[in-house]
């Protein structure tokens, strides 16, 4: 029997993973088994237990990897490195897998990739290519394409960067981004109904998250405390906020987040919503706030503004659609302005994604399977010239 795993360690990147693996296990056979490995924040109380989102979707979880997730300082990311590549180590020379399907740019993404390189299992990586030129993230992507097999990117410029990395470009596809499959197929509760959800009645509203800039650590609390006074001065609309990842500065984040959605009545800070709650909220939205790569990829997608703030998702792919801004809450209030005019309105509803057009899954799967039971796999990578 041959055997692809597929990796989860936050709620965000599962959001992107979860229509390919429903894809793969749609070709789950007696010779073929998709096994699901959850890990990270899934696993954490403080990050909100997400995995139990992905058992509320009825996905089977094979394995549970428990590791640490603290992120005060550099040595706590460093120790959690560590110990994931212990851990998948292990797993990774026990399951013998085939190939393990990894998505994105976390440092505990990297530490996988290292295991399944040091134990020769190959990796077909989700979203490389991409810049965000404002995060560690920027690094730790490209690292992980090379450590890669197979590469599956979201748009023709990100393809043309893992490329001009030395990736031949037979084994690089691009299929667009599964967030386009996930507004398709996910985002189907009204707008009643996802308000009700969140504790709130028809109003008008912005979607927030704030994560931390990795690039720029000691001002955590000046950011978010401009983040802050930019919502309180637009008494007039609810700020549904979703709370940091585990990045080092997410819990400080997350504790002035607390403390804002305490003192403010028109700021609601939640752990988590969910895939299928957060993209119906987006939906609806007036505008989403913050610096998220789902207001860069997702929302245009929706005909809805998006204010991105600061430097953290410079770089990537950008449409029309998106406002971008500095941090300080000057910047950010003329740009939620704009976002509220009728004339930006008008220019999204005429925007068209560059990210795809609904059916990256089916298309992933597709690839994976068949380069997996065709034994067409050499790890021998050869670096390819331009």
């Amino acid at each position: 029997m041959k055997k692809i795993a597929v990796v989860t360690a936050t709620r965000a990147e599962f959001g992107l993973l979860s229509p390919v693996i429903r894809e793969l296990r749609a070709h789950e056979n007696p010779d073929l088994l998709i096994e699901l490995i959850v890990t990270g924040t899934h696993l954490s109380e403080t990050y909100g237990l997400t995995i139990h989102e992905i058992e509320d979707q009825g996905l089977r979880i094979d394995h549970q990897i428990s590791v640490s997730v603290k992120s005060e300082n550099e040595l706590n990311i460093s120790e959690n490195q560590a110990e994931v590549l212990v851990k998948f180590t292990k797993l990774f020379l026990k399951e013998k897998y085939c190939a393990v399907v990894l998505l994105g740019d976390r440092y505990e993404t990297l530490s996988i990739a290292i295991a399944a390189g040091n134990t020769r299992t190959p990796i077909f990586h989700l979203c490389g290519g991409d810049t965000t030129e404002g995060a560690l993230d920027e690094w730790i992507r490209h690292s992980i394409t090379k450590i890669s097999y197979l590469h599956f990117v979201t748009n023709e410029e990100s393809r043309r960067r893992v490329i001009q990395l030395g990736e031949d470009p037979e084994r690089v596809f691009n299929y667009g981004s599964t967030s386009i499959d996930n507004i398709l197929a996910v985002a189907d509760m009204s707008k009643e109904e996802a308000l009700v959800s969140v504790g709130l009645s028809d109003c008008r509203y912005a979607l927030c998250t704030y994560h931390p800039v990795t690039m720029e650590t000691e001002n955590t609390e000046s950011l978010i405390s401009e983040f802050v006074e930019a919502m309180k001065h637009f008494p007039d609309i609810q700020f549904i906020v979703t709370k940091s990842n585990a990045d080092q500065g997410g819990a400080k984040i997350n504790e002035l987040l607390d403390i804002a959605g305490e003192e403010n009545e028109n700021i609601h800070v939640f752990t988590s919503l969910g895939i299928r709650r957060y993209l119906s909220l987006m939906r609806y939205a007036e505008f989403v706030l913050g610096n998220s790569s789902s207001g860069i990829i997702e929302t245009p997608a929706f005909h809805i503004p998006t204010v991105n703030i600061g430097d953290r998702q410079r770089g990537r792919l950008q449409s029309e659609s998106i406002i971008n801004c500095s941090s300080d809450v000057n910047s950010i209030i003329e740009a939620i302005v704009i976002a509220l005019s009728d004339k930006h309105k008008s220019i999204c509803k005429t925007v068209v994604s560059p990210y795809g057009e609904g059916v990256a899954a089916k298309q992933i799967a597709k690839k994976s399977i068949e380069i997996v039971m065709n034994n067409n796999i050499n790890l021998k990578k050869k670096f390819y010239d331009l």
